[in-house]
């Protein structure tokens, strides 16, 4: 009995470890896609588009949540005089964070 629970047990840690991979993913992809697409607001293309997209994904190391990310790309839109409200930008990333789970899942 003992060691099913232990089988058990670990099944769980495994499962739990599994998920904040794939949620780790999915957020480094969210912001992937949000910096793309601020790329193309801000007239990037090919490998800046690349890099800027990367900018936006390290930026995302500095706190939890994705608050250290609205900063970093409100600053960037700022001084680009660009037209997008942090509104849009917070739209951008819920709307981002479904498709960029589903992509995450699909490539398992």
């Amino acid at each position: 009995m003992a060691d099913s629970f232990s089988k058990r047990e670990k099944g769980e840690e495994l499962k739990y470890e599994m998920d904040q991979e794939l949620l780790f993913k999915a957020e480094s992809r969210r912001n992937k896609l949000l910096g793309l697409w601020l790329a193309e607001v801000f007239g990037l293309t090919g490998d800046d588009a690349n890099n800027y997209a990367k900018e936006v994904v390290v930026a995302d190391l500095d706190e939890p949540g994705h608050e250290d990310v609205v900063r970093k790309v409100m600053s960037d839109i700022q001084a680009r005089n660009a037209p997008v409200t942090e509104e849009q930008v917070r739209k951008k990333i819920q709307d981002l964070e479904s498709v960029a789970l589903d992509q995450v899942k699909n490539e398992v």
